[in-house]
This record gives C-alpha cells, structure tokens and sequence, in this order.
C-alpha cells in the first residue's frame, strides 16, 4: 500500500497507535490462566480492527495495529470512506505491549521516522494512554520529530488516565463531589483491599440486598466482574462468604488489585436499554466537547457487545441528566490536565435514579461508530439514522471457519448502500477464527435497523 510522504512541509501526519491491550496490561498479566491470558491479547488485537473506521475521511494517517490487515478488509474500507493517503503497518511481533513492539522493531520504527520527516507536524495518537505510548513517544521525539500528542495528557498529568478510569477512582470522586454535583452518584458500595474480609463485606451486602456486583479495579470486557442475582448465591451466610471467596482465590488478581462491592441495581431497561452511556472528547486547549449519547448492548453477566444510538434512546430529561454528569467530570479532568476521550457508564434504576457504574479515560468501543456517523450522515448524525453495534458478533457453530470475504459474500444483500444511506457495514474480521465479528447497522428508523439486524441474522443461519 503506496503512502506519500512528499509532502508540503505544512502538512500534518497522523499516526495512530492501537494498543487496546495497554490499556488494561497490569490485569492481563494478572490473569492466572495462560490460556485465558493470551485469549485475552487475542481477542483485543481482533477488537482492534474497528479502530481503523475512527479515521473515516481522514487523509494522511498510518495506522500501527497489533496484525496485519488483509488487503479487503482495507480497500472495503476505504471504498466506503474515501480516505487518501492511508496506510497500515504493524510490528513483527505482537506480545500485546505493542508501543514497545514497535521501538523493538527496528524496520518499523525507522518506516516511521522517515515518513514522519517529510511532514510539519506529526500528531500521535492512541486508543488508550498508557505508560508504554509515553515512552514510545519520547523515543520518537528524539529523533528530531515536530511531535504533537493531540489526546495525551503531559507525563506529570498521565496519572489522571489510571485514577479516573479505574473502579475505585471514579467512585472517590462521585464521594467526594455529592454536593457539588448531586447527580454525580453511584450504587452504594464500598472499596477493599483484602479477599477474606471483601468476602465478608459481600456475603452481608447480598443478604441484606438479595443482588450483589463485585469488580476488580480495572477489568476489561466482563473479566473481573462478578454479578450474582437473587438466588445465585447461598442464602447462608457462611456458605455464601466460602462461595465468594472460591472464586476470589481461583484469581490472583483479586488479592493484586482493589475490589469494588456494591449494591446489583436492576437495570430499567425502558432507560436506554438499562445501560445509558455518553462520551467526550477534551481538546489540546482543554475544551470539553461532547460526541454522542447511547445505550450500551450488555449481555446478562456484563459483557459490553455493541451500542445503540440515536437522540429517542433516551428522554430529554435523562438526555440532560448524564450530560450533566459527564460535562462535570470533564471539567474535573480537564482541569487536571487530561487530553483526550473519555466517557461514563450508567444503570438507570427502576425507581427512576440513573447511577454512574464506571468511568472510561480512553477512546471506547462506540469511538468509530461515531466517526463513521459523522462522516456519512453529518454533524445531526443522532436524528438523521439509527444505529445499532456489535463489535463481538457471534457466527453460528454450522458456519464456524468462515472467511472474510466468505462473509461478505453471505451478508451481500444487507450490506450498506450509499444511496439509501441504510445498510450493514462490517467493522473487523480478524475474529472470524474465533466465530466473531464487528459491524454497524445505519436504519433510516428503529424499525428499519432492526429488520437489517434480523435479516443479517437470517442470512448467517440459513
């Protein structure tokens, strides 16, 4: 894939880092079974195949990803976003720290060195902040580089990344700013350290509440997160501590990372499917800019599959409330120093209380859903189509083994059409191994998205 780098010295390069998994790399590694360890860096290096739909429309952008992308998947693509000078390069090996996979990788890093140099101004961005995107761009600044790092917070501020995007950091500030911002709220709960007694909080609370959500501090896609209904658990105290602690011993994590214990709230699934979510964007001056708002598609057991977005997900009196509530915690992070994306999760209570669950300091898995809207429907994009995502789409067991363009081929009729504006776009193959996918639906009504979605499901299974 060709890529100019002769460029006007005005110009501004992008290069995108997608290091899904640095993201939560201290739980990784703490995850006590290799096999559900590597499963986990293998699924999020698929995952990473979505991020490439951020940069819809967008010229002059390399993309570092975790595994090469297949030259379909990339010219599907572009066909749909008109992008030019665009280009995908990934590192020899993938260990999952892919920002030190690509200092490692001598060829690579080199490739990029020279293309930067023909460019202005170079703008380094990545899925997530971490540690390891630090260093990587210090390395690069070395190497005489106009750098910018348009969504980074500067190194004395990068702690703002770990504090608010974990359990315990953002349900200290929901403590900490009661008066200030009353609906800044989260269930009742409580943050321990120690699994014998976390064990003993948690066994009290679900007898006395009859539901019980236990999370290690900075899980990733339904690991470390335990949700135990009525009936899940012994009713007897003592069995009940025994059961938790089992499973808290069959995870070295627990005993590494704080736990949060708090009280199961049933979700109102008249309130954006339960699971209401907004996100942000701070810019380099420290402007709060919000994108979009959604309700999240979450299985039974908490696992984050997709979104659903469009301005009725939600009435305008929620609308107004997580708005609210996430322009604050922009104003908190903001004035900490941090750049970038973030966004906040919500269960809306049947009583009416909508409660903050977590906070996300990064870019998020509804971030190209948002890019691709923008590019193809405009600024009004929540009025003028309706969505509906899954970036971990299961293929029946009779189809296992599909390939990409197998899929495609099968999908053919639902696929989106520029003309009508409506249609399925599918967002990452890579996890067709595992019998996944990514995809976007665009309706031109609820009804519309939702006869797409149960046609592509037709078509999977006939």
């Amino acid at each position: 894939m060709k890529f100019s780098n002769n460029i006007n010295g005005n110009s501004e390069l992008i290069i995108y880092v997608s290091n899904m998994s640095e993201d939560v790399w201290p739980f990784i590694q703490s995850i006590s079974d290799t096999y559900k360890r590597q499963s986990e860096i293998i699924e999020n290096t698929g995952l990473a195949e979505h991020d490439i739909f951020s940069f819809s429309g967008k010229d002059n952008v390399i993309i570092v990803m975790p595994k090469p992308v297949s030259r379909f998947f990339v010219n599907y693509f572009l066909e749909i976003t008109g992008n030019k000078n665009f280009k995908i390069l990934s590192p020899s090996l993938h260990t999952g720290e892919i920002c030190k996979d690509i200092i490692s990788d001598n060829s690579l890093f080199e490739e990029l060195i020279s293309i930067a140099a023909g460019y202005g101004k170079v703008d380094l961005i990545s899925y997530c902040n971490s540690s390891q995107f630090l260093k990587l761009a210090d390395r690069i600044r070395k190497r005489n580089v106009n750098l910018i790092t348009s969504e980074s917070p500067t190194e004395p501020d990068s702690w703002t990344v770990d504090f608010f995007g974990s359990k315990s950091g953002i349900r200290q500030l929901s403590q900490q700013s009661g008066v200030q911002e009353p609906d800044f709220k989260m269930p009742p709960g409580l943050i321990s350290i120690d699994i014998e007694n976390t064990a003993k909080m948690a066994a009290k609370m679900y007898m006395k509440e009859n539901g019980l959500v236990i999370k290690t501090n900075k899980g990733h896609a339904g690991a470390g997160l335990l949700i135990f209904r009525e009936n899940n658990l012994p009713k007897n105290y003592k069995d009940c501590v025994s059961e938790i602690l089992k499973l808290f011993q069959n995870e070295k994590y627990w005993s590494k990372f704080p736990i949060i214990v708090e009280k199961y709230i049933d979700p109102a699934q008249s309130v954006g499917g339960g699971y209401p979510n907004v996100e942000f964007r701070i810019n380099r001056t420290g402007k709060v800019e919000f994108l979009y708002y959604c309700a999240l598609r979450v299985t039974d057991t908490g696992v984050f599959k997709g979104v659903e977005i469009n301005n009725s997900v939600l009435s305008d009196q929620d609308t107004a409330q997580i708005m609210d509530t996430g322009f604050f915690l922009g104003e908190q992070l903001a004035s900490r120093g941090y750049r970038g994306y973030y966004e906040l999760d919500f269960v809306a209570a049947k009583n009416g209380d909508i409660y903050v669950t977590e906070s996300n300091v990064r870019r998020t898995g509804g971030t190209h859903v948002f890019h691709l809207a923008r590019l193809l429907f405009g600024k009004d994009f929540m009025y003028e189509t309706y969505i509906l995502t899954s970036n971990l789409h299961r293929v029946t067991i009779d189809h296992a083994g599909v390939e990409t363009e197998q899929l495609f081929k099968r999908l053919s009729p639902v696929l989106f059409n520029k003309n009508k504006k409506e249609g399925l776009i599918i967002t990452g193959t890579r996890l067709l191994d595992q019998n996944q996918f990514g995809y976007i639906i665009f309706g031109n009504s609820k009804s519309r998205a939702i006869k797409i979605e149960s046609e592509m499901e037709r078509l999977l299974t006939g």
